[in-house]
């Protein structure tokens, strides 16, 4: 998880994995917008692509 902290005050907001994320600093009232620069590691429970056309029995 990355570490996200206001841009005007530095406090520490939060601790997540996001595509998107607004949130408003309590301290100093600052709306933080952020935008991941790379996607999520996808789940460990997320379904594999399958790589052949037909199913497997």
């Amino acid at each position: 998880m990355k570490e996200i902290r206001c841009s005007s005050c530095n406090k520490k907001l939060a601790e997540a994995d996001y595509r998107r994320l607004a949130i408003k600093c309590p301290r100093c009232g600052v709306m933080n917008d952020l935008k991941a620069t790379e996607p999520p590691d996808p789940a460990p429970s997320a379904p594999k692509e399958s790589l052949c056309d037909h199913p497997v029995p």
